[in-house]
């Protein structure tokens, strides 16, 4: 015997919501995927704040749709994972369109014109019946749209009743919520898709969001000077499916600006964005990971390694419906093992060539060399301006240099020596993170404001660390990082 039970429509549609990890990059992401394989050259997403509620509406300039591959295309669970795609199809469940949309609006309507007719169809999660959806064409279909048609053909997918994008509390406005959601997620966008907007393959597509194009965000800094690109790595999966492993060990910190060091390490920073960047047609679907294969950590922040999967590796990675997530399959785990701590000595050795010399006379070192009677001697310099506001202020006289002179005579030598005669490990200088170097020049700041006259300014305290260590050696990332904070925040003058 058999009984039929199918879901009740309404409750599915509603259970869409919850599908995946959906925030709003996410879901926009989604639909830009689609875009993509409709051979767009330009997506643009446009957010209209209403008193109650938001409109959100994303068009491109692809292909369209004609009414039955529209149909086609809003039916849930529209394709096969299992069957084979195009190469540059970025979907596989055939739920994309849906369960994005519905994570983030409780109507989605989608209008698509080519070779002269329009329709449109829409599905309405509070007014869903035995799984029909509303179907218009012509003037009624066209009349959804925000603006007329530009192009000869496109679509444009529109999300009303978005109850996500409001804050359910009622403590944000409609417009503060909208505008930290917006900023994450051109910050997402600009990272998911910075191969697409580069134009890498011969084809550039835009994205432009309420009207400003975003910019490509590339994790690994291909274009700058002190990138150190690998020799990639090619691997065949037992299915035949062929990935690529490219490594790059990316700049100092030292060799940036501040601009270029947020930008490489978004709102986690360096440390959480370091690890496996995997792309499935150049679309990167998860980063900041090292599948466990080795710990997070300090020296590795510069190691990060693009790889690059087909889509007939998808059951294999078990890459989400979402696409913001994916695992590792375990017959490559021990191969990427070796493979990532090769890279990461190259990322260490980055660490070490930062070290900070002690023989140039016009800069103030923290250490000084000193030679008599044959022998070397390390000592603190007392002249280093840091140092001597710790003497001047020092409340019982003689108990800092006492200090100073403690750690100068126990300097462990015979360790250090010893250390350093062995074959196959390396002395390094200890890594100063840039939350620690911006402490550092804080500190230098208040030094600066107690012994300058008149009112402080910019590049009078320039001027000021100059010549000082740690400043001096980091002087890129110091001098943009004073200028674009302390003049905002501290009331600085520019003192051109």
């Amino acid at each position: 015997m058999k009984l039929r039970n199918a879901p009740i429509a309404k409750d599915l549609m509603a259970t869409a919501r919850s599908f995946g990890n959906y925030e709003l990059a996410a879901a926009l992401a989604d639909l830009i995927d689609n875009s993509i394989k409709a051979k767009a050259t330009r997506v643009d997403i446009g957010f209209d704040p209403g008193p109650k509620e938001v409109v959100v509406r994303i068009r491109d300039d692809g292909t369209g749709m004609d009414r039955a591959t529209l149909i086609a295309a809003m039916r849930p669970a529209s394709a096969n994972p299992q069957d084979e795609r195009e190469p540059d199809d970025l979907g596989r469940f055939g739920w994309g369109l849906k369960s994005a949309s519905f994570s983030q609006a409780r109507i989605l309507t989608v209008v698509s014109w080519r070779d002269g007719s329009i329709n449109a169809a829409r599905w309405d999660i509070d007014d869903i019946n035995d799984w029909e959806m509303d179907l218009l064409d012509g003037r009624e279909a066209q009349s959804l749209l925000g603006c007329e048609p530009v192009t000869p053909s496109g679509t444009e997918v529109i999300w009303t009743r978005a109850d996500r994008l409001v804050d359910p509390d009622g403590r944000l406005s409609i417009d503060e919520t909208l505008t930290h959601a917006i900023a994450a997620a051109n910050q997402r966008l600009s990272l998911v898709f910075h191969r697409y907007l580069a134009g890498e393959g011969g084809k550039r597509l835009v994205i432009a969001v309420n009207g400003a194009e975003l910019e490509p965000v590339d994790p690994f800094m291909v274009a700058h000077d002190a990138t150190q690109t690998l020799d990639p790595e090619p691997i065949e999966m037992a299915n035949g499916a062929k990935i690529l492993v490219q490594p790059y060990v990316l700049p100092h910190f030292s060799k940036l600006t501040t601009e270029e060091q947020e930008r490489l390490g978004g709102p986690e920073g360096m440390v959480r964005n370091q690890g496996f960047y995997v792309y499935r047609n150049r679309r990167l679907i998860i980063f900041g990971t090292w599948f466990r294969l080795v710990p997070h950590g300090e020296l590795s922040q510069l190691t990060r390694v693009r790889v690059d999967l087909p889509n007939t590796a998808d059951a294999e990675w078990r890459i989400t419906v979402d696409k913001s997530d994916a695992q590792l399959p375990a017959a490559l785990k021990r191969r990427l093992r070796e493979v990532v701590k090769r890279f990461n000595r190259r990322s260490v050795s980055v660490h070490r060539k930062k070290g900070v010399s002690l023989d140039r006379s016009n800069r103030h070192a923290v250490w000084m060399r000193s030679v008599k009677s044959g022998q070397i001697r390390y000592l603190i310099n007392r002249n280093h301006p840091m140092v001597a506001r710790l003497l001047d202020v020092d409340e019982s006289p003689g108990y800092t240099e006492n200090v100073l002179r403690l750690l100068e005579s126990y300097f462990p030598s015979e360790r250090f020596l010893d250390d350093a005669g062995r074959t196959g490990v390396g002395v390094v200088q200890g890594s100063t993170s840039t939350e620690a170097f911006e402490e550092l020049v804080l500190q230098c700041m208040l030094n600066y404001f107690r012994e300058c006259e008149g009112p402080p300014e910019v590049q009078g305290f320039l001027d000021f660390i100059k010549d000082v260590e740690p400043f001096a050696s980091q002087w890129k990332y110091a001098e943009s990082y004073v200028r674009e904070n302390f003049a905002r925040q501290w009331g600085m003058t520019d003192g051109f």
